[in-house]
């Protein structure tokens, strides 16, 4: 007769188990991998081959910088290395202007002056 916890180990491991297929099924899911499935490992600017050792250092980069739009043919992504990808959100914000984000996102100019009252507080009573 197996002991109660035995059993209680075993149903433990077993919802372990179903939990981590559960989530890798979420994670195929995701752009990320299924543009890994889609494109060969190779960073699409400098050419940098990828393997298994190192492939958390290729990213999907959104050719249009919008991270909800993504097809199911993967015609708005490309797999660029970190490097290559910190250098294209580089230099899309130089090119917007210094933002990324668009006007309407952009928060709002600070009009107050923090230093408006500093003369009256310095001056020697």
């Amino acid at each position: 007769m197996p002991s109660d916890k035995a059993t209680t180990s075993s149903q433990i491991l077993d919802r372990v188990v179903a939990q981590a297929r559960r989530d890798a099924e979420q994670r195929d899911k995701g752009y990320r991998e299924r543009a890994l499935k889609m494109y060969p490992w190779i960073c699409g600017r400098c050419a940098r081959e990828f393997t298994r050792a190192n492939l958390r250092e290729l990213t999907v980069h959104h050719r249009n910088h919008d991270h909800d739009f993504n097809p199911p043919d993967g015609s708005n992504w490309e797999l660029l290395c970190v490097y290559c990808h910190d250098n294209e959100h580089s230099r899309h914000v130089d090119y917007t202007g210094g933002s990324a984000l668009d006007a309407e996102e952009r928060p709002a100019a600070a009009t107050g002056n923090p230093f408006a009252n500093l003369k009256s507080l310095l001056k020697k009573e």
